[in-house]
C-alpha cells in the first residue's frame, strides 16, 4: 500500500474521534467559527517558528520579529503562552492582533507537567480567549504514566474551548522509548487533531532520514495529521535542514516547524528559508510497525482498545501477551487476513477502521468493569504506564520553565 493510501485510510477512519458535544468558551460562536476555519487552512499549512522567550527573539521587538518572518518566509508563530499552571505575559491580546495584523498566524504553546490538569487546561483555554488560532501542548517525560490526569486535562481543556477548536500535541518522536507516555488519550478521541513530533535529529543522534523514518512507522498508529517539529537550536548544520525539508514533502506533510528563533543561527535561518528542489531517488518509510508477543506500551494499549471495539474479549494493558495474541489472530481469521498473530501493516489497516472502545482511566487501582453508563470501561492504570523510559531524547532542546531554573 502506497504512503497516501495509508495515510487517507489512517486519517478517514479517525475523521470522527474529535467531533462530539461542543463545550462553552466564552467566544462569540461566529467569530471562533471563522477564527476555526481560518487556523484549519492556515497555522497548519504555513511555515512555522516556535519562540520560547518572546525578550529573547529579536529583543522581543514586534517590528523586527514581522519583518524577520517576513524574510525568511514565517507564516505562523507559535510563542510560548504557558507553564504547569502558570500563564505567561508574552501571550497577550497585543501581541497576538499585532502579528494577526501583519498577517501572522499565532498559535499558544503550553508546557505540561500533570501535577495540575485542571489549572493546566486553564492555561491553554486562556490563550485560546487571547486570539490563539491554535494551541500546541508540549507534554514530556512529566507526563509518562499519568493517564487519568492526562485524560482530565483534555477533557477539561475541550470544555472551555471546544471540541473542534485545533490543538496538537507536541511530544516525544520516538514512541518505542515511551512504553508509558499516554499517546492514546493525547491523540485519541476528543484529544488534539495534529501531531507535532519534536523530531530532533541531531540530539537524538541519528540522520534526518532515519528520524522521518522511526517517527513515522509509529506516529501513523495514531491517525492525526503529522506536521513535524525540526531543530535549529544546536547549531545543525545547514545542508541536514534542507534535507529535513525536502523529506517533509515525501512523507506528505503539510508544513514544518522550528524550534526555536532565539537559538538560530544565521546559517539556520538560511536554510530554513532558502528554495529546494524535491529528492529523486529517495525512498521513504511508507510502512506501519509490525508489534508481536512480549510487546509493551502505549501503541499496544492502542491496539487493544480497537480490538475491544471490534468484538474481542480482551484487557487493556499496554502488555502484548497471549490473550491478546489470540484476539488478534481471531480477528485476523473473521477478516480473511493471514493469521500471523502480528499486528502487522494490514492487520494495523482493518483495525483502525474502528473506534477505539472508550476507557475512563483511574489510578486509584480500580478492578476493571464496564460503566453502567455509556459502556464506558473504568479501568485501572495499563501496566506498561510503569515501565521507564528507555531515552529521554528532548533532554537538551529546553521549553520548560526558564533556563537555569528547575522544572515546576
Amino acid at each position: 500500500m502506497t504512503l497516501a493510501l495509508i495515510g487517507a485510510v489512517l486519517v478517514s477512519a479517525l475523521s470522527g474521534s474529535a467531533s462530539g458535544a461542543s463545550g462553552g468558551s466564552g467566544t462569540r460562536p461566529t467569530m471562533r467559527k471563522q477564527r476555526h476555519a481560518a487556523a484549519a487552512s492556515g497555522p497548519f499549512a504555513s511555515r512555522g517558528m516556535w519562540i520560547w522567550e518572546l525578550p529573547s527573539s529579536d529583543g522581543g521587538n514586534l517590528g523586527a520579529i514581522v519583518a524577520d518572518s517576513r524574510r525568511y518566509g514565517l507564516g505562523t508563530l507559535t510563542i510560548k503562552a504557558g507553564d504547569g499552571s502558570s500563564t505567561w505575559s508574552q501571550f497577550n491580546p497585543e501581541v497576538v492582533s499585532t502579528l494577526h495584523a501583519n498577517g501572522i498566524h499565532v498559535c499558544a504553546w503550553q508546557y505540561v507537567y500533570g501535577n495540575h490538569p485542571i489549572l493546566e487546561a486553564q492555561v491553554g483555554a486562556a490563550a485560546v480567549r487571547d486570539g490563539a488560532d491554535c494551541l500546541a501542548i508540549d507534554a514530556e517525560s512529566e507526563y509518562e504514566g499519568k493517564y487519568a490526569q492526562a485524560q482530565t486535562y483534555i477533557t477539561q481543556l475541550r470544555k472551555l474551548i471546544g471540541q473542534n477548536f485545533p490543538v496538537a500535541l507536541a511530544g516525544f518522536p520516538y514512541i518505542a522509548y515511551h512504553p508509558a507516555f499516554p499517546y492514546s488519550v493525547f491523540l485519541g478521541p476528543g484529544g488534539a487533531q495534529y501531531n507535532t513530533p519534536q523530531m530532533y535529529w541531531k540530539d537524538i543522534g541519528v540522520d534526518t532520514d532515519a528520524v522521518y523514518s522511526t517517527t513515522y512507522e509509529y506516529n501513523r498508529l495514531y491517525g492525526r495529521a503529522i506536521d513535524p517539529l525540526g531543530q535549529v537550536y544546536n547549531s545543525p548544520p545547514p545542508g541536514q535542514i534542507l534535507r529535513f525539508r525536502q523529506l517533509s514533502r515525501l512523507y506528505g506533510a503539510s508544513s514544518v516547524g522550528w524550534w526555536d528563533w532565539q537559538e538560530a543561527t544565521s546559517s539556520g535561518w538560511r536554510a530554513v528559508s532558502q528554495p529546494i528542489g524535491s529528492l529523486a531517488n529517495t525512498s521513504i518509510n511508507g510502512s506501519l510497525v509490525t508489534v508481536g508477543l512480549h510487546g509493551v506500551g502505549d501503541f499496544v494499549v492502542w491496539a487493544q482498545e480497537h480490538l475491544a471495539s471490534a468484538g474481542e474479549r480482551i484487557a487493556i494493558d499496554g502488555s502484548f501477551g497471549p490473550k491478546t495474541l489470540a484476539a488478534v489472530e481471531n480477528f485476523q481469521a473473521a477478516r480473511g487476513l493471514p493469521v500471523t498473530g502480528l499486528l502487522d501493516p494490514a492487520t494495523w489497516q482493518a483495525l483502525l477502521r474502528y473506534r477505539p472502545v472508550a476507557v475512563r482511566w483511574t489510578s486509584r487501582g480500580a478492578v476493571a468493569a464496564a460503566a453502567a453508563r455509556g459502556g464506558v470501561l473504568t479501568l485501572p492504570l495499563p501496566k506498561s504506564a510503569f515501565l521507564p523510559a528507555k531515552r529521554d531524547e528532548l533532554a537538551g532542546a529546553g521549553g520548560a520553565g526558564r533556563p537555569g531554573h528547575s522544572r515546576r
